[in-house]
């Protein structure tokens, strides 16, 4: 039997929001330019207390829409940063435009690179077996220096197996938990886990460490510029459709948002 789902008041959930938001459709995502989201970022590090991260995009925004233990998790936050261009446009269809795309897998890579600079350890949480591996090793290489203090597999199937992970996870004592188990299960382990993990920074990073792995390649800098990673992804591997099919679904709640103006979800 899985933990019940932590109180809005619960230490588990980490820091409240740290930046300021704007409500999409009652999410609530940080208005934030990258270089704002690094210096948060460093200053959760030098805090020392423990501050969940998201990444949401548009799939996560229909995730929420029908979890609200998801949708509570992420908008108790210490950071959302919209990760995906639906988001973006969204935002400046209603009037409310966010900053800028400010996506998961460079997070991920800006704190490797931050880490080969500044001395924090990183600890790889997720991915199939010796997927995490690979990424750490890719880091490494690309950023000499990145401290990688521990890395594990997702596909711990007993309870005992996950008692593991969370005990390497408090003896190496990480500044930085990065967690791809993809969305919403790897947010709701990290605030199940949070209190007795203490890690200044855990963040979520669905398919980063496949990326860094070079297992999966991201679309060409062009698709990215012009919001069609997502395109790009689907033709890389059709059993993302189901995913990307609830693209439209949220343009459409969008367009009828503005059409009859907001509702009590909004407030």
């Amino acid at each position: 039997m899985s933990a019940p789902a932590p109180s809005p008041t619960s230490p588990c959930y980490g820091e409240p929001p740290q930046a300021p938001t704007t409500d999409i459709l009652g999410l609530k995502v940080s208005r934030v330019t990258r270089a704002e989201t690094r210096e948060l970022l460093h200053r959760f590090l030098q805090s020392r207390k423990p501050h969940l991260v998201v990444t949401a995009d548009a799939a996560a925004h229909v995730l929420a829409s029908q979890d609200p233990e998801l949708l509570e998790i992420i908008n108790h936050a210490a950071l959302c940063t919209p990760d995906g261009t639906g988001l973006i446009w969204a935002s400046r269809f209603l009037k409310t435009p966010l900053p800028e795309r400010v996506s998961g897998v460079d997070l991920a890579e800006m704190l490797c690179a931050d880490s080969a600079r500044m001395g924090f350890g990183i600890y790889f949480y997720g991915a199939a077996p010796g997927v995490a591996e690979e990424a750490a090793e890719a880091m490494r290489r690309r950023y000499p220096g990145t401290w990688i203090v521990g890395v594990s597999h997702g596909f711990q199937r007993t309870p005992e197996e996950q008692a593991a992970v969370v005990r390497d996870i408090q003896e190496k004592q990480p500044d930085v938990l990065l967690v791809a188990l993809g969305m919403p299960r790897q947010e709701k382990w990290i605030v199940r886990h949070m209190a007795e993990l203490q890690t200044p920074l855990a963040m979520g990073v669905g398919g980063s460490f496949d990326v860094f792995s070079g297992r999966v390649n991201r679309a060409p800098e062009w698709m990215q510029k012009r919001g069609l990673e997502w395109l790009y992804r689907l033709m890389q591997d059709p059993s993302k459709y189901a995913k990307v099919a609830n693209l439209p679904r949220f343009a459409w709640r969008v367009l009828q948002r503005r059409r009859i103006g907001p509702g009590p979800a909004d407030r």
